[in-house]
């Protein structure tokens, strides 16, 4: 099963205003709409970081490696990383890509978790799997959109640190992603999320009209069930 983390970095739209606060920009006051800078990404497994940029004239590399993957690895990708390469690609003359099954980070500690805040800096730091890299602000940005070599580096650093910390978060949330692409099918390992540990029973699941064996893997500890009911009724309309 191939997993992939993929994570960009977008430029600003840019518009005028005639004053700073409670304002709206009109789209007649737009003069430049927010585009792709960079992505990065990484295979899971690999240690080798994939990436591409305005730059480097090879943003759309990105299709080939969503074409491949059998899942990819976001934090709130649902909602912007996945609509903005779609952008991308219908602009670019390309149809949609055949789209691989979405691992939202972001969905997995909104629904499982209250923490005071739900970015990946505060959430990665959590649970320990480190922080991200530091940059020098808005000014990145400006810097990078003019051509400065530096800052394209500097943001080159900081979206693949992204990627590293999103990876390393899926790792500890395992257990946590009820919905996870079941491995089995791909690999015929037991753990349909690790494929490491080994199934342990851990009773039953109970519908109204029958009951699943449950099981609890012995590595990433997460639960998961049989689709085959093993005991339960009959129902028939009258």
């Amino acid at each position: 099963m191939k997993l992939l983390t993929i994570d960009l970095e977008t430029a600003p739209n840019i518009g005028d205003a005639w004053q700073l606060w409670n304002t709206t920009i009109s789209l007649n006051q737009l003069r430049q709409s927010a585009y792709t800078l960079c992505w990065a990404a990484k295979w899971y497994g690999s240690k080798e970081i994939l990436f591409g940029s305005t730059w480097d004239d090879n943003i759309g590399d990105a299709y080939d490696l969503l074409e491949e993957a059998d899942a990819t690895i976001t934090f709130n990708g649902d909602n912007f990383d996945r609509k903005v390469l779609n952008k991308d690609f219908a602009l670019g003359g390309l149809g949609p890509p055949e789209f691989s099954r979405s691992i939202d980070l972001y969905k997995v500690i909104k629904k499982n978790f209250r923490f005071p805040s739900n970015k990946l800096e505060y959430v990665a730091e959590q649970f320990g799997v480190g922080s991200k890299v530091k940059h020098s602000g808005h000014s990145l940005w400006v810097r990078v959109m003019a051509g400065d070599s530096k800052a394209q580096k500097e943001m080159r650093r900081y979206c693949e640190g992204d990627v590293r910390i999103t990876e390393k978060l899926y790792g500890r949330l395992l257990p946590w992603i009820p919905n996870h692409p079941n491995r089995m099918l791909y690999t015929g390992e037991i753990c349909v999320r690790c494929t490491k540990g080994t199934l342990q029973k851990r009773g039953f699941y109970y519908t109204e009209n029958g009951r699943y064996q449950t099981y609890r893997c012995s590595s990433c500890r997460g639960y998961q069930r049989d689709t085959r009911r093993e005991d339960g009724v009959s129902i028939r309309s009258c």
